[in-house]
């Protein structure tokens, strides 16, 4: 990795980029461009790690790279100059649906867990049958129906509920795993026309897209009432799955809550395969 060389460039464009180009007054500066706080704010890191990047002192993930370089909104050919100096080759083509041998574990291995599994569009690929019991997904005969963005900006679910906090953090973490996804691939055109149909069904979206919010966690609780009017408040923790470009939630209660002796008779009651694929009709 070119250690000077990605500082710098991240540097230049920083310093290059106009604050109201990412949602950020402009007011009355001493500097050009956005400052390293500013900057740390919307990639989701601090100001002392964006100095030590553009000095060279630290080596960014894969996933720094896309950070910084879509807080600051970056081109394609400053992303994949960021990426090159990084080490890394910059993703592009249409957004792998494939579930892939790491998930397939996942969903096996915790098949008494409601876990779920999307891909970098949002776009549910699979699930286990321990999800599906939880009733939480009813088709509503739209173009996106799997697709879980869609369902939380344009299409909620009525037995789903969350508090103010969580659906901040559970959309603030949606938005950006679609940016990134737009960015990382440009070619995808069904996952383009999902964004714009986004933004124009929901203002919230199209907002949050313009100036998104820095993710603060990668989980949030929510409560799933099922048809028999039952009501389980259980919390979801986003885990990735870097080789297949997937993400999977997994929900769990807290430990000798009441929530998690109704989620053992759930489990109980489950008869059905611990991978269930899912077809869809949206992006990838």
């Amino acid at each position: 990795m070119e250690q000077d060389g990605f500082g710098a460039a991240l540097r230049h464009l920083r310093e290059a980029t106009a604050p109201e180009s990412v949602g950020l007054p402009a007011g009355r500066r001493r500097t050009r461009g956005l400052r390293r706080e500013e900057l740390g704010d919307l990639a989701g890191m601090s100001a002392d790690y964006v100095r030590r990047l553009e000095q060279g002192r630290s080596h960014p993930s894969a996933a720094v790279v896309n950070a910084v370089a879509r807080a600051l909104r970056a081109g394609r050919a400053d992303y994949e100059r960021l990426c090159a100096l990084a080490g890394y080759a910059a993703a592009e083509g249409q957004v792998p649906t494939e579930l892939g041998p790491g998930a397939t574990r996942l969903l096996e291995r915790f098949a008494d867990t409601p876990m779920v599994v999307y891909d970098a569009a949002m776009n549910v690929v699979a699930a286990n049958s321990t999800f599906l019991a939880l009733e939480h997904w009813d088709l509503a005969g739209d173009r996106w129906d799997w697709n879980v963005a869609w369902r939380a900006f344009c299409s909620p679910f009525d037995g789903f509920q969350q508090s103010a906090a969580d659906a901040t953090d559970h959309e603030s973490v949606l938005v950006a795993r679609l940016r990134a996804a737009v960015l990382r691939y440009p070619a995808d055109t069904s996952l383009a026309a999902l964004v714009d149909e986004m933004r124009t069904r929901s203002s919230r979206f199209d907002g949050q897209w313009r100036a998104p919010r820095p993710v603060e966690v990668y989980e949030s609780s929510a409560a799933f009432t099922r048809s028999d009017g039952e009501t389980l408040t259980l919390a979801g923790n986003l885990i990735a799955i870097p080789g297949d470009d997937l993400a999977a939630v997994m929900l769990t209660a807290a430990p000798g809550s009441a929530d998690a002796v109704k989620l053992a008779e759930v489990v109980g009651a489950v008869d059905g395969p611990a991978v269930v694929k899912v077809g869809r009709a949206g992006p990838g």
